[in-house]
């Protein structure tokens, strides 16, 4: 099996703990559900927030979903004039037999304007 990355992101509609939570956790399950994995596939989590997100750590929102046992980080993101507010980003290290092509980026609502690209 090998190490994968898997990126991802989500436009938050305001700084919100409770809102945050829904969003990071719909977030992390989407990236589970389009790449086939479960929490025990999960290496390591990093997240990033914009400066404008105050209200909570988004790593919060993964404990609650109950993924107790795996590394998390949280960080703020640049803050660069004219880029899109209020995003929490991901990038989690996954075990999976995908190859590279094969995995899902998830950018989810408005963030997917960030990685048209990648953006499933």
């Amino acid at each position: 099996m090998a190490v994968r990355a898997v990126r991802g992101a989500v436009q938050l509609e305001r700084d919100d703990a409770a809102h945050m939570d829904e969003q990071v956790g719909a977030l992390l399950t989407a990236v589970l559900e389009r790449n086939a994995l479960v929490a025990d596939d999960l290496i390591s989590i990093w997240f990033t927030a914009t400066p404008d997100l105050h209200s909570d750590f988004p790593a919060a929102a993964v404990r609650k979903l109950g993924i107790v046992d795996v590394p998390l980080i949280c960080a703020q993101e640049l803050d660069i004039v004219g880029a899109m507010p209020r995003v929490v980003r991901v990038l989690a290290h996954v075990e999976s037999d995908l190859p590279k092509a094969g995995i899902s980026h998830v950018y989810l609502g408005a963030a997917a304007a960030l990685r048209k690209d990648i953006a499933q």
